[in-house]
């Protein structure tokens, strides 16, 4: 875990969501969709907190936890920045397979949108999901990201030396039985676990979930710059957007996309 906090510590978590506005839109629109009207919303792994500050603008009392101390006191300045500090129950310094400062069932919903991604261990995924599950109460909604493994091996094909060792086929093809990710280069992307697609709903359903949507939460990947300043020259960058949010749940798209949202209910 010290090589993610120190990866998160040098990383911009909150420029990027500004910076790839299509997967923060996407998510955004489907979290607002399933979510009760009001009550108590876990942001588990919430980074510098830009869904979290949302949450509170929308008036649920939020509890936000990540593993990077800074990536907390970044939520901290933010929420007062905003003047959102009295929505805020709490921002914690957590490790999401040990949520023992929480207690069960209290959270009307429960997000979270990045521990899934460094887990490179099942049982180790296996163990944060259930503590989701534990702080949520019965019948509440959750939200997890995922990155699909298929996006990676052709954007590992399309740019080899960016994301080396899979610069050559036989890491590639061990990549594509393992699902887990080193980078190379030292302060690169690194510890990363990317699922199959058929695997994710099996997965979460095993402990203890009802599934209800699985989407792609930035197929817009696939556009490059030059076709985004093409639709918005055009003043049609709002229709795309639009477009994009209603193929996201698009079952046969979803490998297009560099990350996957699953909305499920706690039996």
């Amino acid at each position: 875990m010290n090589e993610i906090i120190s990866y998160y510590n040098q990383f911009d978590e909150w420029g990027r969501l500004d910076r790839e506005p299509i997967e923060y839109k996407v998510n955004w629109h489907y979290i607002k969709k399933y979510l009760p009207p009001s009550g108590k919303v876990l942001d588990n792994g919430a980074g510098p907190g830009k869904y979290s500050m949302e949450l509170a603008k929308e008036g649920y009392n939020v509890t936000l936890a990540d593993l990077t101390p800074r990536l907390v006191d970044i939520a901290k300045s933010k929420a007062s920045e905003l003047n959102l500090d009295k929505q805020f129950k709490d921002f914690l310094v957590a490790d999401a397979r040990e949520l023992n400062m929480l207690e069960a069932e209290q959270f009307d919903a429960s997000l979270m949108l990045g521990p899934m991604y460094h887990l490179q261990d099942e049982i180790d995924r296996g163990k944060a999901v259930n503590e989701l599950k534990r702080v949520t109460k019965k019948g509440g909604l959750i939200f997890v990201a995922f990155m699909p493994r298929v996006r990676h091996i052709f954007t590992s094909l399309l740019n080899p030396e960016n994301w080396r060792p899979n610069d050559n086929m036989d890491a590639i093809n061990l990549f594509s039985e393992t699902g887990c990710f080193n980078h190379s280069d030292r302060g690169r992307f690194t510890g990363a676990y990317y699922f199959n697609i058929e695997d994710i709903k099996p997965f979460m359903e095993s402990q203890g979930f009802e599934s209800l949507e699985l989407l792609g939460s930035n197929v817009g990947a696939i556009l490059n710059k030059g076709s985004w300043d093409y639709w918005r020259d055009k003043g049609e960058e709002d229709q795309l957007v639009k477009l994009i949010i209603d193929k996201a749940t698009d079952p046969y798209i979803l490998g297009i996309s560099s990350h996957l949202l699953y909305i499920g209910k706690k039996k």
